[in-house]
């Protein structure tokens, strides 16, 4: 078996210790999916455990996927679970749904579901959204849940928190809409898992005896509700393996707890721990860069990456005056090695937060470089492909009354506020679904003509539910598509409608796809799938350059990475600068980022910043500066590291201090208040534009793409391969650095690199 794996010593012995608890900590790129696998393999073929008997808990659908795909190719995986922690929660409701007060068949809602119901329940409670209450009452809610704590839990733990009564009146009406609609939402998959192993004795010795070895990845992921899951699995058998990496640690914010693996001995007092620092993935430039970074941090169990690999290029670090020469820089240096050979899908474009992604989708649409965005709008988030899955959703359950909610009148049907006031006050006054109270409609005072068209919708709500009982998750699809509307409310010829019909259709390939790779698999089924999906799910084998954030690309890897924006308050961002815990996590993300890359990493930062409404100079990172003595760079001292007296946790005992002189393009100023006293000075801000060197800035030197740039004048017409026919208007600048204004009767003017963009040279004027 070790000899499929090719496992190297390291690997090897935490795959053959199989007995109690172990712990894994996998640095980045050291093969911890094989270890995984490997040691499933050898449980299977060497020691002769069942695969029923064997339980592998994911983070994601893709790495839950991958998983299955490696271990198929020796064994029947399908009485193995192989999923993600929510799927398996999921599956233990399912199986033990009338314990839990739900039938098998409940909903399970998305953020944007959870807030509706909120609002709903916010305004039964006859508040008012003064001050930004509601806001405030979604926070609590959704921190609540993250904790796992009801609502009288929740007001007596954090009974000193402004808008705690309204917060805790609102989550427990909402939590009763919960229950009448048969649904619970993404934590509560977690939370009433927890509540069922903790409360029921039976279903929990039938797990913890099934599971006999279980298996944990992204260990440093888990909340504290995921841990206590996991140990009541455990409880039985007591074999427990997880892997993680404390240093890749970056989901604080939803609750994540770093001390799961920096303290699991605590919990496991006789756990073996071992540590995998070979990496597989990059360079020894590259792993020297991440080992420098993450050395920082003093919360850590501390290991470093080392490689066999070859030196490889020395990561470059580069500096624009503003985000569009930060974009162009990317642009041109992929265009150029697309040129040579290299494929778009080698190159990652990855930032800290998705609203730097605009100057590079305009820069890459600009020159003809395919791109997708991850991290942000995700496809199944898009108001006429969530319209589709609540009409799937209400066939699924006709308890699920907020599904009612949004397509009773999708497309139009001329049912207004008041009927559904008449059926919401009805629905309360009898217990009823809401779609019961339409069956009812005879019985509510309103006008014969709305009581018919609420028949009309009753009736084609039970005509579907007949027909999924009958037909395909795909065949049930195509038929709502042909027979709601929902095509024809979009048939106009505008930009918007054309969208929207393309993004019909292609939802419509996506269940396809789903029945052709899962078989027999139910209408709940699809739907989960759905609920559970990630938007890394959508990413595919096709050429395309990855804009993303870091977060949406944990446990991925490219040839060629650029890091961009890193500037202080956004790579770390402003929330971090004062908790040095916090910091301590952006940090991590650094790490998370510059190991993502293979063979080339490219560091960059724009010296001023549109963003949010407004134009600003910005200071250079602290983690860059962290790295001076290993890039070449500009110097610009803005932060040093310091013993000071804040203490964060055991090991933990640093912070940052600002230093009074600042350099900014050569003009030394004060910081700290620094921007109020640059306006003093002279210093201008808002809309006036800095000049965009193009070509070798910095300290990053590229060779100019080889292209004539000699037929370009005044005049000449051009033809562009996505904003078609325009005009040359103006031009700066000469040879490879040739930058054109050119009028795009439908585009308007775009200024555009004449060596570089997707140009035809159509005549002279």
């Amino acid at each position: 078996m070790e000899a499929l794996y090719s496992l190297n010593d390291e690997q090897t012995l935490p795959v053959n210790d199989t007995e109690g608890a172990v712990l894994v900590l996998a640095g980045a790129g050291s093969g911890k999916t094989r270890v995984l696998t490997a040691r499933i393999a050898h449980l299977i073929e060497d020691l002769s455990v069942p695969p029923e008997n064997i339980l592998a808990i994911t983070f994601t659908n893709k790495a839950a996927h991958e998983m299955r795909e490696r271990l198929e190719r020796y064994t029947d995986t399908r009485s193995m679970w192989v999923c993600t922690i929510h799927s398996m929660c999921v599956k233990i409701l399912r199986m033990y749904a009338d314990r839990r007060g739900l039938t098998e068949n409940f909903s399970i809602y998305s953020e944007q579901e959870r807030n509706a119901v909120i609002k709903q329940a916010f305004r039964e409670c006859n508040l008012t959204d003064d001050d930004g209450l509601l806001k405030s009452v979604r926070y609590h809610i959704s921190n609540a849940k993250m904790l796992g704590l009801s609502p009288e839990e929740y007001r007596v733990r954090f009974a000193h928190e402004r808008n705690i009564e309204a917060a805790v009146k609102v989550y427990i009406k909402y939590a009763a809409h919960l229950r009448m609609y048969n649904a619970l939402d993404f934590d509560d998959l977690l939370s009433e898992a927890l509540a069922l192993l903790s409360q029921d004795a039976e279903a929990r010795e039938y797990l913890a005896n099934r599971f006999r070895y279980i298996h944990v990845d992204e260990f440093q992921d888990t909340n504290a509700v995921q841990f206590d899951i996991i140990k009541l699995l455990s409880s039985v058998h007591g074999n427990l393996f997880v892997v993680g990496d404390d240093d890749q640690s970056i989901y604080g914010w939803r609750g994540a707890k770093i001390e799961n693996i920096l303290h699991f001995e605590r919990s496991f007092p006789n756990a073996k721990i071992y540590k995998l620092q070979r990496n597989y993935r990059s360079t020894a430039s590259i792993l020297a860069l991440a080992n420098a970074s993450i050395s920082h941090n003093s919360f850590r169990k501390g290991k470093e990456l080392w490689t066999e690999a070859p030196e490889g290029e020395k990561p470059v670090y580069f500096e624009a005056d503003e985000e569009t020469g930060e974009a162009l820089y990317c642009a041109r240096v992929i265009a150029e090695a697309a040129r040579n050979g290299k494929k778009l899908s080698d190159f990652a474009v990855l930032m800290r937060i998705n609203a730097l992604t605009r100057s590079y989708e305009q820069e890459f649409t600009k020159y003809g470089i395919n791109y997708k965005v991850f991290g942000g709008f995700k496809f199944f988030e898009r108001k006429e492909i969530k319209d589709v899955l609540a009409y799937l959703r209400l066939v699924a359950n006709p308890f699920d009354s907020e599904a009612v909610h949004r397509i009773i009148n999708v497309p139009r049907r001329g049912i207004g506020d008041k009927t559904m006031q008449a059926l919401e006050e009805y629905a309360a006054r009898e217990d009823l679904s809401l779609y019961d109270a339409i069956l009812d409609c005879d019985l509510l005072p309103i006008s014969s003509g709305t009581k018919e068209k609420l028949h009309i919708f009753g009736k084609y709500i039970k005509e579907l539910v007949v027909l999924s009982q009958e037909e395909s998750v795909a065949s049930l699809t195509k038929y709502i598509l042909s027979t709601s509307g929902m095509r024809e409310q979009y048939a106009d010829n505008s930009d918007e409608s054309v969208t929207k019909r393309a993004n019909l259709d292609e939802f419509q390939n996506s269940v396809d796809e789903f029945v052709r790779l899962n078989g027999e698999a139910s209408l709940a089924d699809y739907l989960q799938q759905i609920t559970l999906y990630s938007d890394t799910d959508e990413m595919d084998e096709g050429d395309y350059v990855t804009i993303a954030t870091i977060h949406s690309v944990k446990g991925l890897e490219f040839d060629s990475v650029f890091l961009v924006g890193l500037e202080e308050n956004i790579m770390p961002t402003s929330r971090a600068v004062d908790d040095p815990r916090a910091i301590e996590e952006e940090r991590r993300l650094m790490y998370v980022a510059i190991t993502r890359a293979k063979n080339k990493l490219y560091l960059t930062r724009s010296k001023s910043r549109y963003l949010y409404g407004h134009r600003e100079p910005t200071m250079r990172s602290r983690f860059v500066e962290e790295l001076s003595s290993l890039l070449d760079m500009p110097k610009s001292s803005v932060y040093t590291r310091y013993s000071g007296d804040y203490t964060a946790g055991e090991g933990y005992r640093y912070g940052y201090r600002r230093q009074t002189e600042y350099s900014f393009d050569s003009a030394p100023r004060k910081v700290g208040v620094y921007r109020e006293q640059e306006r003093e000075a002279g210093f201008t801000y808002g809309s006036q534009k800095t000049p965009v060197r193009y070509g070798n800035v910095g300290t990053a030197q590229r060779s100019a793409p080889k292209k004539d740039t000699s037929r370009f004048h005044v005049g000449t017409l051009v033809k562009h391969a996505r904003f078609g026919t325009g005009e040359v208007v103006a031009m700066r600048g000469e040879g490879s650095n040739l930058i054109i204004t050119v009028h795009f009767a439908a585009a308007g003017n775009k200024d555009l690199a004449a060596a570089l963009a997707p140009l035809e040279v159509l005549e002279d004027l």
